[in-house]
């Protein structure tokens, strides 16, 4: 049994994690984490965890009690935690940060599709930023072809549940719903490693990536629309695609169009390409929670104890 400890447990994506490893057949939590909730219960923070758990939060924790810490505080937090710490010899460390995603410290980048060997060799992994997964999934086999040769252009939505648990003028309902505004254009902070994971896989790329992030009138999910010139007809392209895909456990290469509601809840990724002219346009879409952070950090888990994959993560999509 693997003994798990959560440190900043009671944002979004805690509470999802806490939601998938209560219902993990190979995991035991040992500690959740919280210097603001110390001595509540969880399920006073995360009320769908109600009749799942009568664990509470705590201020204090022994790192000698978990085999694996996952790392849920906010940006920055991570890299401070980890200076004040005298880790354990053997435990293993997951971050949802941004902070090791240049994998600085001895950290693995955790995107499955593109270092699964990696992450089953690791001891620190670095869970990617939501954005960067679904506009990673869109590229990776373009990349990895070295098809790469223009401009990358790329329009994505994300729901609220993306800018965090503590409320903004931006997250509010009465702003939010039947709403639809446009952040940080061009300057979106995962174009850093989207960058980085690219030119890792194709050196000789160097041309911009033109990201225009947008606030979705919904609470979770991510759907990119990414498009490029491409050499490759149609037929070639799909075929690129789901053979790099081919033995990927929850990314998908599908013909039909995409949309958020076959992915919202789950840990899959679907990815759809068509071409238009010179133009290769790709659609991919995830759950910001799921595949996009905590799910995702549950499927780099499971790689680093040389478990299924898949394990505790087969959630299916609502039908409607």
């Amino acid at each position: 049994m693997i003994r798990a400890g959560i440190i900043g447990g009671a944002g979004y994506t805690a509470g999802e994690l806490i939601r998938l490893l209560v219902n993990h057949p190979q995991v035991e939590i040992a500690f959740v984490h919280s210097t603001s909730n110390a001595g509540n219960l969880l399920t006073e923070v995360h009320g769908g965890l109600e009749g799942d758990t009568t664990m509470r939060f705590c201020a204090e924790y022994d790192l000698k009690e978990a085999d694996v810490v996952f790392l849920c505080s906010a940006h920055g937090q991570s890299r401070l935690w980890l200076a004040e710490q005298t880790l354990p010899e053997g435990l293993r460390l997951i971050d949802l940060a941004q902070d090791f995603r240049d994998e600085s410290e001895g950290f693995v980048y955790g995107l499955p599709e593109m270092n699964r060997e990696r992450i089953r060799q690791a001891r620190r992994v670095a869970n990617p930023g939501c954005f960067a997964t679904a506009i990673q999934l869109a590229l990776l086999p373009l990349a990895a072809a070295g098809l790469l040769e223009e401009e990358i252009h790329v329009t994505a939505v994300t729901g609220s549940t993306g800018a965090g648990v503590k409320p903004s003028a931006t997250t509010h309902f009465s702003w939010r719903a039947s709403n639809l505004s446009v952040y940080k254009a061009f300057t979106h902070q995962h174009l850093k490693e989207i960058t980085r994971n690219l030119r890792l896989l194709e050196p000789a790329f160097g041309r911009e990536i033109n990201f225009v992030p947008m606030r979705g009138d919904f609470t979770r999910g991510i759907l990119a629309s990414v498009y490029t010139s491409c050499p490759l007809d149609e037929e070639a392209a799909r075929k690129l695609y789901a053979d790099y895909y081919a033995t990927a456990a929850f990314t998908h290469a599908t013909e039909r169009d995409v949309d958020l509601k076959q992915v919202v809840n789950t840990n899959k990724a679907l990815v759809h390409v068509a071409k238009y002219g010179s133009k290769l346009h790709i659609v991919s879409v995830i759950d910001n929670l799921l595949k996009g952070a905590s799910g995702q950090a549950v499927q780099n888990m499971n790689l680093m104890f040389g478990l299924d994959e898949g394990e505790g993560l087969h959630l299916k999509a609502s039908a409607f």
